[in-house]
């Protein structure tokens, strides 16, 4: 039997396939695309602008309905930012509002131009007729069916008969439960990528229950559209045919949807299996991969640098657990800064491989620090403008003007194969592991790195492992290639540091993951809940 003469049954089934396979696939590559940095610096830009937000939002999106740019990704920012009720307002009230410019364009500026392309589809010739004859009823079926792109028919509804507020109201009403969906999606990503208190599974369920619905419902609409159509003989030739002629005709499976599921199928299996794509979008997509090397001979002999005065200000103005006072350590800032000094002026070659380690992060954490003294008014890093914070070129360290991204991202990860750097090096968030009372030293770093990975997987807000279920901070998924570089998979590095987790993983029962939320308030002394102290 041929892929064409398939039952029709197997078809619709097929095509119901495709359509889940195409809306997890969009959840989980956006869902793998924005970082929570990127979305938070999206949130607060728009949040900047106050009341105007939602409307440079709809600005953008209107501008790219009349380019032909697909909204799609638009829409489900929208679902992310504003949620469910408010990301459907905005983005209905955009596409209609984009839908009818371009109507207005296709009848009055662009007709030529427009008349021409309809010349060379003879299906858009049949829609004119049709239109013609059913008027807004043709339109609704047609914007609830794929049958014409979505940008395409708001140009060529301006070359028809149609009137213009017919058309306008009938395409707001019928593009509904497709910005639903994709509304929808947003707002499922939104709440994975930004973090906060963890959902229940009750919850889940209902959010899941949820957009299975709305994608059930999408889809009987736009199969029902697509048959209405084919009565009107304007979906192709055998919708062409006589009765007697179609009674058993089948329609073809859609090739394309299935090529187009299959697409997105890999992409998504990539980066949920191999973090492939998670690493491609560069800032946008998390932290960089890289290869983890030893660059630097494991000597002893070379010189130390002094981090006394650091040493000093984190015994005084760090308190148990990692919370600093920031409000007194502002009173110290002059001597902050003189210790910033000396590391811009250090003879980083004369130091030895673990004095240059601990050069690096007492340097990126100090850098930090000072950071956030800059910006005293903000309640997180995030709330720091993205120009100023991991990417700004401001920090002279031996030498170098170096961004925080740099000292990280490239002067430690690639040249010190030591996936513990990421218990150590702290952006000043509770989410983050604890800032350490002390300097670290190179003649003590081996016991320094061992206590903050201690640290971090007896506490719950880093590691909880309930029976079959492990809670992992965040950083073992951004940074995952690190801890598999060198223990061979993140269970295997948690493990090391966990007697229960061994022993599961040794019984061959690993247990299944999940992450923890991040929680980006500042480590600010004030902020140390009750039971920490």
């Amino acid at each position: 039997m041929t892929l064409h003469a398939a039952p029709a049954r197997w078809i619709g089934i097929a095509r119901w396939l495709s359509f889940a396979v195409i809306v997890v696939s969009v959840f989980v590559l956006t869902r793998s695309l924005v970082s929570p940095e990127v979305f938070a610096d999206l949130q607060q830009w728009i949040e900047s602008l106050g009341a105007w937000g939602p409307l440079a939002l709809g600005v953008v999106y209107v501008a790219g309905v009349v380019l032909l740019v697909p909204a799609s990704a638009l829409t489900i920012a929208a679902g992310a930012i504003f949620g469910l009720g408010v990301g459907t307002i905005i983005v209905s009230i955009s596409a209609t509002t984009g839908a009818a410019l371009a109507f207005l364009i296709g009848r009055y500026a662009a007709r030529a131009r427009v008349e021409e392309a309809i010349r060379t589809r003879p299906r858009l010739q049949a829609l004119d007729r049709a239109i013609d004859e059913g008027g807004w009823r043709i339109v609704a079926l047609l914007r609830l069916s794929p049958a014409v792109p979505f940008n395409l028919q708001n140009y060529f509804y301006g070359l028809t008969s149609i009137k213009f507020w017919p058309c306008v109201v009938t395409s707001w009403a019928a593009m509904l439960p497709g910005t639903f969906l994709y509304v929808y999606i947003g707002t499922l990503t939104g709440e994975v990528v930004a973090g906060g208190r963890e959902k229940s599974p009750y919850e889940w369920t209902l959010l899941a229950v949820g957009l299975a619905a709305t994608v059930a419902v999408t889809v009987y609409l736009t199969r029902l559209a697509r048959r209405r159509l084919a009565e009107v003989a304007i979906d192709g030739p055998e919708a062409a045919a006589g009765p007697e002629e179609t009674a058993g005709a089948v329609t073809p499976i859609p090739l394309r949807l299935f090529a187009f599921a299959g697409l997105m199928a890999a992409l998504a299996l990539l980066e949920t299996v191999g973090g492939g794509i998670a690493h491609v979008g560069g800032w946008f997509s998390g932290p960089p991969a890289v290869e983890m090397q030893e660059t630097y001979a494991a000597d002893t002999e070379g010189a130390a640098f002094d981090h006394t005065a650091y040493d000093a200000l984190l015994k005084e103005f760090v308190a148990e657990g990692g919370w600093v006072d920031y409000a007194e350590l502002a009173t110290r800032n002059a001597l902050l800064e003189s210790y910033l000094d000396a590391l811009a002026d250090a003879d980083f070659d004369a130091l030895s491989r673990d004095e240059k380690l601990a050069f690096y992060l007492n340097a990126y954490n100090a850098c930090t620090l000072k950071l956030i003294l800059d910006h005293a008014q903000e309640a997180s890093i995030l709330d720091i403008p993205a120009s100023e914070r991991w990417l700004a070129k401001r920090w002279r360290i031996a030498g170098e003007t170096l961004s925080l991204d740099e000292i990280e991202h490239e002067r430690i990860r690639p040249n010190f194969r030591e996936p513990r750097i990421h218990f150590a090096l702290v952006c000043a968030a509770i989410g983050c592991p604890p800032l350490r009372r002390e300097a670290y030293a190179g003649d003590q770093l081996e016991a320094q790195l061992q206590d903050q990975a201690d640290y971090v997987h007896r506490h719950a807000r880093w590691f909880q492992l309930e029976d079959n279920a492990l809670h992992l901070t965040p950083l073992y998924e951004w940074y995952r290639g690190d801890f598999e570089q060198v223990a061979g998979s993140i269970l295997e590095f948690a493990a090391s540091y966990s007697a229960p987790l061994g022993e599961q993983l040794d019984a061959h029962q690993p247990p299944q993951v999940h992450w923890l939320p991040y929680d980006w308030t500042l480590n600010d002394l004030k902020n140390r809940p009750a039971e920490a102290s």
